[in-house]
């Protein structure tokens, strides 16, 4: 599926804002500051997560406003299929309506409604497949394993959405088990228990789906294009598996004093390498990290698309200014025909090569085709 319709209300700098975009290439140009990157954001709300800042709700509300905010969409070219035991009623019209905002009296919270009906959060990765690049995100193979994990868990969302659910699960019950172990008072060794089963109930789905995804995209490397972007070798390193619940019970007294829990797949990370020069990926040229960071992802939409029957909505925050002529051509090039890429640039000229696209003109407030 991809976005047919984009309505901001009170969201960032748009008091309103209705963007009406095709398929394909949506290409946002304007001065720095103007709000381009505020519509990629909206789009990244349509999925589960905090979206492409990783702010909190509240950050985006419109100030001036009453506190509340609305993202809103329409996507277009829906598949039939069967989710979670129900069948979509927006099949007849080929549309699906969804919807994230915020009520005033609750600024943090997350509501969710597809088709008017309210749903979790993790339920939008259902209907939407979404992948962003930010110039934030350049120097990820140099930075911490947290945020490499976060890329990680994103690529394995597009490609199986049930990981959502055990990444909250998981995340919740290690935060339990922190607290119970840092209490004064002698942890309920039957709460631990039970924590600690949810742990590893949780985390062993999160390492299978994170391997069966990093085999995947290692295959999908291997065989991509010879063009201007490097191929990337990757594998995950950290914590390797076994009896997780074991593991844990023998680790309550380190991780008491560790005040964190210390083992599991939250101590993952994934690891990228240049496969033609044999390099660590953090070794590379800065310029290098950008080509491998899109090839990557370009290869991964390239897996979404055969799995899933639909490639993801990409996301590229001013990715074109940062390249040089021959890369622009080629990322181009690997992008036509596949799916809505939404693009942002200082200055439309960046954006020559691309021929059919939905074009629009950003300035504070406001949003104009052309």
């Amino acid at each position: 599926m991809h976005v047919s319709r984009l309505s901001l209300s009170n969201f960032r700098s748009y008091a309103d804002a209705v963007l009406d975009v095709g398929g394909g290439f949506v290409l946002l140009h304007g001065d720095n500051g103007a709000g381009k990157t505020n519509l990629l954001e909206a789009v990244s709300l349509l999925s589960p997560g905090r979206g492409i800042r990783g702010a909190p709700l509240s950050d985006m509300a419109r100030q001036g406003g009453d506190g509340s905010l609305a993202v809103a969409a329409r996507l277009r070219s829906f598949v039939p299929s069967e989710v979670e035991g129900r069948v979509s009623t927006a099949l007849d019209t080929n549309e699906l309506g969804i919807g994230v905002g915020t009520l005033p009296t609750a600024p943090d919270r997350r509501e969710v409604r597809i088709n008017g009906a309210s749903a979790s959060a993790n339920s939008l990765a259902e209907w939407l497949s979404v992948l962003w690049l930010t110039p934030a995100m350049d120097r990820l193979f140099a930075g911490t394993a947290g945020d490499r994990r976060r890329f990680l868990d994103r690529l394995v969302l597009a490609l199986e959405p049930g990981h959502a659910h055990h990444a909250t699960r998981y995340d919740a019950a290690m935060r339990s088990r922190n607290k119970l172990l840092s209490s004064d008072d002698r942890p309920d060794p039957q709460w631990l228990d039970a924590l600690e089963m949810q742990l590893a109930e949780h985390g062993s789905a999160l390492a299978s789906a994170r391997a069966r995804a990093v085999a995947a995209l290692a295959d999908r490397t291997a065989d991509a294009p010879d063009d201007q972007f490097p191929r990337a070798g990757i594998a995950l390193d950290g914590w390797n598996g076994g009896d997780l619940a074991a593991q844990l019970h023998a680790g309550r007294s380190r991780d008491a004093a560790a005040g964190r829990t210390l083992v599991g797949p939250h101590r993952q990370d994934l690891v990228v390498t240049h496969r033609a020069k044999a390099m660590p990926a953090a070794q590379s040229s800065t310029g290098e990290q950008k080509a491998l960071l899109l090839g990557l992802v370009l290869a991964h939409a390239d897996l979404v698309a055969e799995r899933r029957g639909a490639p993801p909505v990409l996301l590229l925050d001013e990715v074109a200014a940062h390249l040089d002529p021959k890369r622009r051509a080629a990322l181009f090039a690997r992008l036509e025909g596949r799916g809505q890429v939404w693009m942002t640039a200082t200055e439309a000229a960046l954006f020559d090569g691309i021929g059919t696209a939905s074009r629009f003109h950003v300035s504070p407030g406001a949003v104009t085709p052309g």
